[in-house]
């Protein structure tokens, strides 16, 4: 399949195909769907700021499009842009991105104005103040000169395990984006609660001209450090908070005989009107294992009480499996609305009105339990606030509930070179990866088998191959969290086919990530502090250790531990970022090359009064093996992503610092024992990565004596690979478990070839592309023919790597830049980690004690940390 774009095009040439999947109920939305999305772009194809193009489709229709970048190339071009929209459905027919668009004088979209503690958001139709010291997320809400929401009214509030309620105030407010048809606000407030604990809010507001609709993201943050006594991370832990509720709550300026409820609790159902209270709970998710172990709180109980939702309006009671509800309270003169996408997914959820009160709550206090926020724990919620005034109709809020998907053509996407090294997959390696998101085994119906839903755990995919062989009555509960980015696998996925079913696997994993796996705190230990839990131990039954993979029941099985440079996956919320513009996800890419950084900082350890050298906790792997590995690797990776994020050049010069450390252009590679793929088969990660690398830096023009280095250390590596790498399974004898995991892993061997080949000529360039084709074929066929091949481990390892088989198929002999320089590189040098130097110099101290008293310890102390 080869793809072929003009090489250089202009702004006045790019008509960009785009995919829309687009939800029916949403047609009769005046003026369309706001919809964002990410395109990327060829190098040198739109230079400068872009600000508006257009969406044109079939008869001649258009609507205008605005853009921002989000992303650059290193000639200063844009690489990723942000498109905001308003599509109607039958814009999903032939729609095409047009760049070469001067934008008719029009009216400024929505209108902004800031005065003194207050900012007045007017989308047309609605006013929304935003006032510092007021409620979060707004307080006076007018359509026209009708108030239809109050300032008295009480927003968001925290309730603590006591019932004491806090209203969370707006402590400051920042427009982050700000275009004609979105704006977008980041509130932060905090609720100080019983025993002076608090709980940081953030609340990420989207308000669209022409609606009166926001869209609400609301975080709320433990910031303390979790305790973990031993290194066990269960719940229980005396650093989280427990938590009664947590709401947002809306007040209509009056009330009226008229007023009324008006909800439709599932997508397809029609509008019913109560009367009198409203009271809507989702108390688990109405899955046939709805009472899981997966729920076991801190009491070691499940404490949900019955299946699916309850709905209690005036006398009536409804009771069903799984509500995605619109809910409107009010009358003709005044109304407000409430929609939340997922509501059963991150129960328990519960919406309530009261005569003029309408409540979302995000954790309800009428579950049977108190929430258990755990230390460097975070959740956000989304949900749609509406306001109005007349007759509110299903169409003005039902594309709220079933967003449209839009995206760049496939095509397009995968040779714009704006997604690295993704091309078509053939069929053996699609079929693979089509296990994911269809057929029995698929990662949704896995869901069901230990019930991965509830605010904690929705979005993660479901660790089956660690049940593999697990005897009991109910099944092993396993957390994958993120090992080896399977965000970025789904991202990759949605690419290549545009199917919306990987956007929606993609977006419910981003989310769950950067909430739960990431440790949300700096009052930890410094080896811990942002970085990313693992994955539950092998073979064991997480308890009550939630997505913190150590609990205290698998003592004498696995020895507890925390966050660590092993286990560091930002690649796919970098991905997730430049198709949405979740800034978030940004935020927690950047976070999480940052946390490499300090992870290596002698500075910040428990040993820093001895020494300040590095720590070596960004590349060990093995107890004192620095050499090319899993965590090495994943360092690497993430300081190129923080890297491209940022363009800040500490990242390249960790970067720099750690392959020099790590590799060298002349190692022995026999004393790294890469031939023994049970203490040594993570080497090839970091191979992947000093490929992905070479290729930023060459992007970046950095043709320069790093580049020399790591360009030799590849083709060094890549040598010995051709002459000593087999298929692992073809010597099982070497293998303590030879699972279908090792066949998914050969597949990074083909990756390497191809980065390799990139930098090679003549015969060793050939050799190379037949090792990367050979391990690549081989591969998919050995894990095709095995009857485990839709486990979650291989499959994800499928999902992200191998894509360089069919890129360069699409491409016409892509190389890589030769260096000006070649050598010499020194010799290989030995890293000597802190905490070697440390207890050598408590060694020289406790000498020193002993034979010249206090004042000489004092004197060498000083010396040893100069």
């Amino acid at each position: 399949m080869a793809i072929d774009l003009p090489s250089r095009p202009t702004n006045d040439e790019m008509k960009i195909p785009l995919t829309i999947h687009s939800n029916p109920g949403a047609a009769a939305l005046p003026g369309g769907e706001p919809v964002t999305f990410g395109v990327p772009l060829p190098r040198g194809a739109v230079s400068g700021t872009p600000s508006s193009w257009r969406v044109d489709w079939s008869q001649g229709h258009t609507a205008e499009a605005d853009v921002r970048a989000l992303d650059r190339w290193s000639d200063g071009s844009v690489r990723w842009a942000l498109v905001d929209a308003r599509l109607p459905s039958q814009a999903a027919h032939g729609a095409a991105l047009d760049t070469d668009h001067v934008p008719p004088a029009m009216d400024p979209g929505i209108a902004i104005e800031e005065t003194g503690d207050t900012l007045r958001v007017d989308t047309g139709p609605v006013r929304f103040d935003i006032r510092r010291g007021g409620p979060m997320p707004f307080g006076q809400v007018n359509v026209g000169a009708a108030s239809v929401a109050t300032d008295g009214g009480p927003g968001l509030t925290i309730s603590d395990q006591h019932g004491a309620t806090v209203a969370v105030a707006v402590s400051t407010f920042d427009v982050t984006h700000r275009s004609r048809l979105r704006v977008a606000v980041r509130l932060d407030g905090r609720a100080t609660l019983g025993g002076g604990r608090v709980v940081l809010v953030t609340m990420q507001v989207e308000f669209y001209a022409g609606l009166g609709v926001a869209r609400v993201l609301s975080t709320i943050r433990n910031p303390d450090a979790a305790r973990h006594p031993g290194n066990f991370w269960d719940l229980g832990d005396p650093g989280s908070i427990l938590l009664k509720d947590v709401s947002i709550g809306l007040t209509l300026p009056s009330l009226t005989p008229n007023r009324a409820v008006q909800a439709s609790l599932a997508p397809g159902e029609t509008w019913t009107t109560y009367t009198g209270t409203f009271d809507l709970l989702q108390d688990s998710s109405g899955g046939d294992a709805w009472q899981s172990s997966n729920h076991l709180n801190r009491l070691r109980v499940v404490p949900n009480t019955f299946r699916g939702y309850r709905l209690r309006a005036g006398s009536a009671e409804v009771a069903a499996d799984r509500a995605t509800p619109i809910v409107v309270n009010g009358d003709v003169a005044a109304w407000q609305g409430v929609v939340v996408p997922y509501f059963w997914q991150n129960f328990p959820c519960a919406i309530d009105a009261r005569d003029a009160r309408l409540t979302l709550h995000l954790l309800p206090g009428t579950y049977a339990d108190l929430h258990e926020l755990q230390g460097g724990e975070q959740k956000t919620q989304e949900c749609f606030l509406a306001f109005g005034t007349g007759t509110p109709s299903g169409a003005q809020l039902e594309w709220c509930r079933s967003r449209a998907v839009v995206a760049a053509e496939p095509g397009w996407a995968m040779t714009s070179g704006g997604v690295g090294f993704v091309g078509p997959l053939d069929a053996g390696h699609s079929a693979l990866v089509q296990t994911a998101i269809e057929g029995p085994d698929c990662f949704e119906a896995k869901r069901e088998i230990i019930d991965e839903y509830g605010w904690r755990h929705f979005g993660e995919v479901y660790g089956d191959h660690e049940a593999i062989g697990h005897q009991g009555p109910t099944p092993l509960v396993s957390h994958y969290n993120n090992q080896y980015d399977p965000v970025a696998g789904f991202a990759l996925q949605f690419v290549r086919t545009g199917d919306p079913r990987w956007w929606r696997a993609m977006s419910e994993l981003a989310w769950h990530v950067i909430d739960i796996d990431i440790y949300h705190t700096d009052r930890d230990k410094s080896a811990y502090n942002g970085g990313l839990f693992w994955h539950t131990y092998h073979y064991g039954d997480v308890d009550t250790a939630t997505h913190r993979t150590y609990p205290v029941r698998g003592k004498g099985k696995t020895f507890g531990g925390g966050p660590s440079a092993d286990h560091n996956y930002p690649s796919g919320l970098m991905l997730y970022y430049f198709l949405t513009g979740h800034e978030p996800a940004r935020e927690a890419a950047i976070g999480l090359a940052e946390y490499v950084i300090s992870l290596d900082d002698g500075r910040l350890s428990m040993f820093r009064w001895l020494s300040h050298a590095d720590t070596g906790g960004a590349i060990a792997t093995a107890p004192a093996f620095f050499g090319p590995a899993r965590a090495s690797g994943n360092s690497l990776n993430a300081l190129v992503d923080g890297h491209r994020l940022t363009d800040d050049a500490r990242f390249l010069r960790k970067a720099e610092q750690l392959i020099r450390r790590v590799v060298h252009p002349e190692d022995v590679i026999a004393k790294n024992q890469l031939d023994e793929p049970e203490i040594r088969w993570f080497y090839a990660m970091f191979m992947q990565a000093l490929g992905k690398y070479l290729h930023h830096r060459a992007e970046r023009g950095f043709i320069d004596d790093e580049y020399a280095y790591g360009r030799a250390t590849l083709l060094h590596y890549a040598r010995w690979m051709a002459d000593h790498e087999y298929p692992y399974l073809d010597r099982p004898e070497k293998l303590e478990f030879p699972t279908e995991t090792w066949a998914a892993q050969d597949i990074r061997k083909s990756d390497i070839f191809h980065f390799a080949a990139m930098h090679a000529d003549g015969p060793e360039r050939d050799r190379f592309l037949e090792r990367a084709a050979f391990f690549h074929r081989n591969s998919v066929e050995t894990l095709s023919a095995m009857p485990t091949r839709a486990l979650a481990r291989p499959v994800i390892v499928m999902l992200t790597s191998g894509f360089m088989q069919g890129w360069f198929g699409t491409q016409r002999a892509p190389t890589e830049p030769r260096p000006t320089s070649h050598g010499p590189f020194g010799t290989p040098q030995t890293f000597v980690p802190q905490r070697v130097i440390a207890m050598r110099r408590a060694k020289l101290l406790a000498a020193a004690i002993a034979v010249s008293g206090l004042a000489a310890v004092v004197a060498l102390a000083i010396w040893l940390l100069r």
